[in-house]
């Protein structure tokens, strides 16, 4: 892998000293190619065939090779030249970036996070990324998620509900001061989730007991 990644640096270097626009959003065009086509094959078999089959066992090995390699080139390019710009990156190279950086390790996403805070600062990024890896850090911690992103399916229930959220009563301000829609508008439009605000407190008072009876 060591020398797929040195051919990458190369041709990246290379890139830039010519037309880095083009060139660089290319080269996103091909990551996001070989991170998404087989997490549609494998969805595609998982429906027909079920997470059991080989079908599906062989996209879901695919996309776990694809993306051992893409989170190295995502890692090499944002260390190298820092967060691209909507001009270099294309419409579509920050939600590549982001998504590789969605699917890494949570120790990958905390590294990046200042990046990402500052690129949404600078308008590089749009803020709907950084909520993104801002909750999914958190759910990954096991801590309350600020924004409310992230849904978890609940077997005790047999459905699917919202991660707990810090402070749900004001859970729109905190979205609404970098941008984004009320959590309703968002969860009912991605999810077709009815955002409940008393019975997110609930969850959440019980969600902070249960920690606290841990510790």
């Amino acid at each position: 892998m060591k020398y797929i990644v040195l051919f990458f640096l190369l041709n990246l270097t290379f890139c830039l000293g010519q037309d880095a626009s083009k060139n660089i959003e290319a080269i996103l065009d091909t990551i996001w190619e070989t991170e998404q086509t087989p997490i549609r094959q494998r969805d595609a078999a998982m429906k027909r065939y079920g997470d059991q089959s080989e079908a599906y066992k062989k996209y879901q090995e695919l996309y776990r090779k694809n993306h051992v390699v893409n989170e190295q080139k995502v890692r090499l390019l944002l260390d190298t030249y820092g967060w691209p710009s909507k001009e270099i990156a294309g419409e579509r190279g920050n939600l590549t970036i982001c998504n590789v950086l969605q699917h890494a390790d949570n120790a990958v996403r905390e590294k990046y996070l200042p990046m990402m805070q500052q690129a949404v600062k600078d308008k590089k990024l749009e803020a709907r990324f950084l909520v993104r890896a801002v909750d999914r850090i958190a759910t990954e911690k096991g801590e309350l998620q600020l924004y409310g992103g992230q849904m978890k399916y609940y077997a005790e229930t047999k459905s699917f509900n919202v991660w707990p959220v810090h402070d749900p009563a004001n859970i729109d301000k905190r979205r609404a001061a970098i941008g984004l829609e009320p959590i309703a508008i968002f969860l009912k439009r991605r999810f077709d989730f009815d955002w409940n605000l008393e019975e997110q407190r609930k969850r959440t008072a019980k969600f902070i007991q249960q920690q606290k009876n841990k510790n």
